[in-house]
């Protein structure tokens, strides 16, 4: 019996209905059995199941209905409007009924909402699943990177009071140091410092709080090296080094029963037999800061990372406790930084959502690391 489209188009029943009956012949596609279902494939079983559905519509209906379906059936369901705005830059979701985006400024919330704790859940599984990516009440929480280098986290009960997601997109192009100057994130005289720490093959950290725009100033400092070689290590590919010789390494979360995982730490002693240039660990968390700061004192000159931190100081603290943790005493801990670190770049995030380097700092000190502020905004 052909569904008829004069019905309101948000009639929850005409949806659910709808959505289910497509759901039931797409599993019987040859195309979705025999290929990766993408968003292409995804877009002509759609198709062919409304055709087969006896569903009627004008041009462009019939391209909102197989768009919607597509985002349900494959997607992230309602947040895929919202992905679909190159302006946001992040979408996160509280509750089933609280969703908020960034636009490049505050967070501010929207009128998107899943049907249910349950709709999230089950949309998470779906995107999840092709990923080989566990999410359930065992490992309640997860980390993968989706179509378009959107980075994904979610976090479930008991952990937290409802399914929570948070989605960053990772801009595709690299803006350029004119462009970074216009946004007043860098001034002509920091963008000079930076430049020549690059070419005189400095080891630099960029620090800053999360979303400061850490990455993409790696990303342009990258762009500074030429044809040297990189061998760059991230957990979620980000770094995009122009015109450069670059090898990316990926870590490899744990398998469902716990096995198989390769973490940064491992992929900085891979690294290290590659033949490295220069190394690039997109952002060093834990014991791996020890590899780094290893290979920064044994000929990998003009290496690169970022730190969660509040300073050029407090970079240099946390720094330090991660390698303690890692297990190298104090003194030992102190000599390497003095020695292996040569320029803090310290980034912040401004309420009104603006992003901007703030001071450049030179690491000195033999046996104990000090800084010394060489430009501040």
């Amino acid at each position: 019996m052909a569904t008829s489209t004069t019905q309101r188009p948000g009639d929850p029943r005409l949806d659910d209905d709808l959505r289910d009956r497509v759901s039931l012949r797409l599993l019987d596609d040859p195309e979705v059995i025999e290929e990766p279902t993408d968003r292409a494939v995804a877009r002509r079983a759609v198709a062919r199941a409304l055709a087969a559905e006896g569903v009627v519509a004008t041009p462009t209906r019939w391209a909102t209905i197989v768009r919607d379906l597509v985002d349900e059936l494959v997607g992230l369901g309602p947040l895929e409007p919202l992905l679909r705005d190159p302006a946001v830059t992040d979408v996160v979701v509280n509750a089933p009924d609280e969703v908020w985006v960034d636009r490049g400024g505050a967070l501010e919330r929207v009128a998107v909402a899943f049907r249910s704790s349950d709709h999230v859940l089950a949309t998470l599984r779906r995107v999840l699943g092709p990923r080989g990516v566990r999410l359930d009440r065992g490992h309640p929480w997860a980390d993968a990177v989706l179509e378009g280098g959107i980075r994904l986290h979610a976090l479930l009960p008991p952990l937290s009071d409802n399914p929570v997601v948070t989605l960053r997109r990772v801009p595709v192009i690299t803006p350029s140091w004119d462009e970074l100057e216009a946004a007043g994130s860098v001034t002509a005289e920091a963008r000079a410092l930076l430049c020549e720490a690059v070419h005189t093959r400095a080891n630099v950290a960029v620090v800053g709080p999360a979303g400061a725009g850490k990455t993409t100033l790696l990303s342009r400092l990258l762009g500074e090296v030429g044809a040297q070689r990189l061998v760059v290590i991230e957990d979620a590919p980000e770094l995009r080094p122009e015109g450069s010789h670059a090898v990316h390494l990926h870590v490899r979360p744990p398998s469902p029963d716990g096995v198989g995982g390769v973490d940064v730490a491992t992929l900085v002693r891979q690294a290290l037999r590659m033949r490295p240039d220069r190394l690039v660990i997109g952002e060093v968390r834990g014991a791996e800061v020890a590899d780094l700061l290893q290979a920064m004192n044994t000929g990998h000159a003009g290496s690169m990372t970022t730190v969660h931190a509040n300073g050029a100081r407090d970079a240099l603290v946390r720094l330090g406790g991660m390698a303690l943790l890692a297990g190298l005493p104090t003194r030992a801990v102190e000599a390497q930084l003095a020695t292996a670190l040569d320029v803090v770049v310290a980034l912040s995030r401004h309420p009104d959502g603006s992003r901007c380097v703030d001071e450049i700092a030179e690491v000195e000190g033999e046996r104990r690391p000090a800084v010394r502020i060489r430009w501040r905004r």
